[in-house]
Formats: structure tokens, sequence, C-alpha cells
């Protein structure tokens, strides 16, 4: 049994995250574990977690969502564009982030599941549409993030990063909500196998426009997040963060295919990803060759998740 769990992608990636951060404290000493080290190094990482789990629910129903990019840009725009001063306007502000995204993401699954739209059509179409919108709210890169916002989820509190309880709350909820609720576990189930589990009761196109609205909503957190990190907004959509997001779902064991994987398993793929920036940076490695590094770490964690596939089969 616990040679099975060993060859977990999940489990995997736990393992190379704990070793890439044991050589990164090697060059960096103490700064690597002191609050303002780790407040930096969550706070680098918690836009790319929260845009591998957005892909990665849609990724369990078998479908892709690539609108996330535009919905990441549109949040930060937003973010960047109201003047709030106290902390329940910074959270009615997060309140209309996390709506227009849940907007797109109803869209998004309401074509797709009901429609019977390709989800990578659909969610080209809404990439556009929502970095379009971006634009229209600012069309050049600028604007400020309020203070409450920038400084207070780039702050620590106490010795724990915010940026770091805001990954691991936000981890806690979409794994509870995906493994012990029913919505979950249809989503699991409508992945897997979309006919078997129509034929078993389930509502596939509902439960598909959900995830769909979740994944809009992440991408929408992904933005806030990454609105306080930088400051500023930029209604300009980063393709990398796209193929980043992927790349981390993909090393933390989600399938392509649908209904394999673990949100765990891709937040600790962003980690990853995040974490290598850094570590090779500071090795000494020009940052030319990150992306090398980084695809092949997917391909890596790919072959991982198919023999795990194929030892389970077996």
């Amino acid at each position: 049994m616990w040679l099975r769990n060993l060859r977990q992608p999940a489990v995997v990636a736990i393992a190379i995250y704990i070793l890439m951060f044991a050589v990164y404290a090697g060059f960096q000493g103490g700064f690597a574990v002191s609050p303002y080290g780790l407040a930096i190094l969550a706070n680098s990482t918690a836009a790319l977690v929260f845009a591998a789990m957005a892909v990665s629910v849609v990724m369990l129903t078998g479908g892709f969502d690539v609108s996330v990019v535009g919905i990441i840009a549109l949040a930060n725009v937003i973010a960047a564009s109201f003047q709030v001063q106290s902390v329940p306007g910074a959270l009615a502000l997060y309140g209309l982030v996390i709506l227009v995204g849940a907007l797109f993401g109803l869209v998004n699954g309401l074509f797709v599941a009901y429609v019977g739209l390709q989800s990578i059509a659909m969610t080209l179409g809404t990439m556009i549409v929502s970095s379009g919108c971006a634009l229209l709210i600012l069309d050049t890169p600028g604007g400020t993030v309020p203070a409450v916002i920038s400084y207070g989820l780039t702050d620590s509190l106490g010795v724990f990063p915010i940026a770091g309880i805001a990954i691991l709350c936000g981890t806690a909820l979409l794994w509870v909500l995906l493994r012990r609720t029913t919505v979950g576990l249809r989503i699991y189930a409508v992945g897997q196998d979309a006919t078997a589990a129509r034929a078993s009761g389930v509502n596939v196109p509902r439960i598909t426009a959900v995830a769909y609205v979740l994944s809009g909503m992440l991408a929408a957190t992904s933005g806030f997040m990454l609105a306080a990190q930088t400051g500023t907004g930029d209604p300009r959509f980063d393709p990398s963060m796209l193929l980043l997001a992927f790349a981390a779902a993909a090393i933390g064991g989600t399938s392509f295919s649908g209904g394999r994987g673990s949100i765990i398993g891709s937040v600790v793929g962003a980690g990853i990803l995040a974490l290598m920036q850094k570590t090779l940076f500071v090795v000494g490695v020009s940052s030319f060759y990150t992306g090398i590094f980084q695809g092949v770490l997917m391909l890596v964690a790919v072959v991982i998740g198919r023999f795990a596939l194929a030892g389970e089969e077996e």
C-alpha cells in the first residue's frame, strides 16, 4: 500500500518541493525560513496557486478553461480601480471581483454544458471578452491598488504570511468541496465517464457548469492576489500564467483527460514552479533556462502520473 502511495504524483510533487526548498534554503541560509523570506515566497506563489486551482477544477471534468488569464487581468484592474480605505471595503471589492469571475464562469459553463460548445473554443472567446473588458476599465498599466489590500495581503500575521494563510484556507476549502461533498464527487465522476455518471443519475450539464463557475471565482481570486502583489493594475493578460497554471496541475497529477487529480497536488505543483524560479536564481542559473527546467519537470510529472495509473490498473 505504501509503495503505491509513493508513486502518486501528488506525493512525488511534495517530495520534490521539500528537496527544492532544502536546496534553496542551503543557498539563502536563515533568510529562507525567516518570516520575511517566507512572506516573499508566499506572495510570489499565491496568484499562480489560485490559477492552478482554477484550471484544475475544469480539468477534472475533462474540459479546459483558458479564460482564466483574461479573468485574472480583469480582476487585477478592478482591484486597482476602487480606492477603498477599510477592511470591509476591501472585502466588498473582493466580493465584486468574485462575482465578476463567477459570471464569466457561468457563461462558460452554460455554453459548454448546455449548448455543447468545445471548452477550448468557448473559453478562448471569453478570454478575449474579459481581456477587452479589462482594457475598457484601464487602457494602460497603472492605477493603484488600495494599501489595505496591497499591504494587507502581502504582510504577515506574526510569523505567518497572510498570503500563505490564504493559500492554505483556499486549498482546504476546495479540497473539502471536491472530496467531501456530493458536488465534488460528481465532478470527478463526470470527468471519469460522463455517460456512466448520467446513467447513475448525475445531472452532468449542471455539474459541468458548477465547475466552470468555481474556476471563474478562483481565477478572480488569483487576479486579486496578483494585484496585491504588484500594487498596480495591468489589463494585459499574461499567457505564461496560463501555461504555468496547466503545468502546475500536471505536475500535481491532475489528468488532462479528466476524472483524476488532486487539488493539493496542483497547489504543490504551483509552489514548485514558483520556488524553481527563485532556486535557479540563487544558484546562479540564467533565467533563460527557467522555461526549459519547468517544461522538463512537467513532462517528468506526466510520465510519473501515467505509470501510477498503469500500476493501479494492474
